[in-house]
């Protein structure tokens, strides 16, 4: 899926920002010069039932309480997938690239609770050196995701 793309197919207005290269969420922000909580980080989840694979949303400067997803899953055992799982899932991104978009995979997608009170949102676009920037609104809209507290602060 080319996010640029698939965001003009659906209407929504966003913006692609060039930065040099980053590899994990806080230090997109930093390349950004923006605030990690408004930074989404992705991380691809494995669970068991019905669920399969999970991508999980949330602030850059929190990470995922597994305990918590499972609860909100009720009861799924719940773990981080591998980054070949995430290549796997995601052959059209670069290599360790997640977009929030599981829908867009096959997969459910889990919105942190404290991401959703932000009125926009950065993210990585399909690579480690374009992020996507667009209203929260925007985002739930197309992509009804379930907005659950599962984070902690990092």
């Amino acid at each position: 899926m080319k996010i640029d793309q698939f965001l003009r197919d659906k209407g929504v207005e966003f913006s692609v920002i060039s930065h040099p290269e980053t590899f994990d969420a806080q230090r997109l922000a930093q390349a950004l010069h923006v605030s990690g909580r408004e930074v989404a980080k992705t991380v691809l989840l494995s669970a068991d039932s019905d669920f399969a694979h999970i991508v999980a949303v949330l602030p850059a400067t929190k990470s995922v309480d597994l305990d918590r997803i499972s609860d909100a899953l009720g009861g799924s055992k719940v773990a981080l997938a591998t980054e070949i799982e995430i290549k796997q899932h995601c052959p059209d991104c670069e290599m360790g690239v997640l977009p929030p978009f599981g829908s867009q995979y096959g997969m459910k997608t889990l919105v942190e609770t404290s991401l959703a009170e932000d009125e926009e949102i950065f993210f990585e676009g399909n690579t480690h050196h374009e992020a996507i920037r667009m209203k929260f609104a925007d985002f739930r809209r197309i992509e009804e995701p379930l907005v659950v507290s599962f984070a902690q602060q990092s």
